[in-house]
């Protein structure tokens, strides 16, 4: 059976619960049938989803991603437990490495064998979530003589990633894979590598999830667009994985530009690295029906599920971008 698409929400909606919530119950009136949380610092993602879990009744809520270092698996698995009871068969755990900045400079945590850290925490947090004992001294974690209550529907367990190692092996080991900031052209690579991954399991590829975070904007204004999303994420494409993702993608040229713009300090340098034609292959702005239309590609392409993230500088912007994709305006 094909997976269904779906069209999310992003959360948290800023730094008070209440606007969270606000937003998750517009999402669910209108016909969303996912919200996807980001989870980078306060609030706090998975406290938030245990805390609002009972404003909603049908919509799949999910997290891209928890970062592997700042908790210990079983503190994963026993926060996946709660999460898993009050939204029982609607709620996937997502794990990553996250990036440089946030662990090394806001956490104070050195982002080491990420590709094996996840491994085998998402190794760890499925076999806790089946309340097997545990006996696990892995290069990373480990774990010996923990248990917890067997679930009888354990949430499934999705990992974030980016390049040809991290792809396969989140195939492989996770129960879905979430994308990021890609280049267009880059779906049909990255793809491959799913195939590969969910072969070495035993999956169909067609039965692993593709969850993707899009940066979206509704817009007849493109020059506006590009500029808000220059802005947020010329320093994203800084940092060493996301740096090294986009050379791996295609782009080596402006990943080394942006390199050097960002060691010399030179803004300007580093945000122009991200030419027009660059961001329209990562960023989706544009009218409703372009939008619309680009989100239908990336279905196409092989994503099951869109969080549909606006690049908004007011209000309007937001309202504007997540109404394009209410059930009322929008179907595959």
């Amino acid at each position: 059976m094909a997976l269904k698409k779906r069209i999310a929400v992003t959360l948290p909606a800023g730094p008070n619960i209440e606007d969270t919530v606000k937003r998750i119950k517009w999402a669910e009136d209108n016909g969303f049938s996912d919200a996807w949380f980001s989870d980078s610092g306060a609030p706090d993602s998975l406290t938030q989803v245990a805390a609002i879990a009972h404003h909603t009744t049908n919509l799949r809520i999910g997290i891209a991603v928890t970062p592997v270092y700042t908790r210990s698996p079983s503190v994963l698995a026993a926060s996946a437990n709660v999460i898993g009871q009050v939204l029982p068969g609607r709620f996937v755990m997502g794990l990553g490495s996250s990036s440089q900045t946030i662990m090394g400079k806001f956490n104070g945590i050195p982002l080491e064998k990420p590709l094996t850290r996840v491994k085998e925490t998402a190794q760890l947090v499925k076999i806790m979530l089946a309340g097997e004992k545990t006996s696990f001294d892995g290069e990373t974690v480990s774990s010996n003589g923990y248990r917890q209550a067997p679930m009888e529907n354990p949430p499934p367990v999705y990992l974030a990633a980016l390049r040809e190692n991290m792809i396969e092996m989140a195939a492989e080991v996770g129960d879905g894979v979430i994308f990021n900031l890609w280049p267009k052209g880059a779906l049909p690579k990255m793809m491959e590598h799913v195939a590969i991954g969910a072969a070495r399991a035993g999956k169909k590829v067609e039965d692993v999830e593709i969850v993707n975070r899009a940066m979206v904007l509704c817009t007849d204004d493109k020059a506006y667009g590009r500029k808000l999303f220059r802005a947020a994420f010329a320093p994203y494409f800084a940092t060493p994985v996301y740096n090294k993702f986009l050379a791996w993608a295609g782009y080596s040229d402006a990943a080394n530009t942006i390199n050097e713009g960002w060691a010399a300090k030179d803004r300007e340098k580093t945000g122009n690295a991200l030419t027009d034609d660059l961001i329209d292959e990562i960023a989706i702005i544009g009218t409703r029906e372009e939008i619309q239309q680009r989100i239908r590609s990336d279905a196409d392409g092989g994503v099951h599920t869109h969080i549909i993230a606006p690049l908004a500088a007011t209000a309007d912007d937001l309202n504007d971008t997540f109404e394009a994709f209410t059930a009322e305006n929008f179907q595959f």
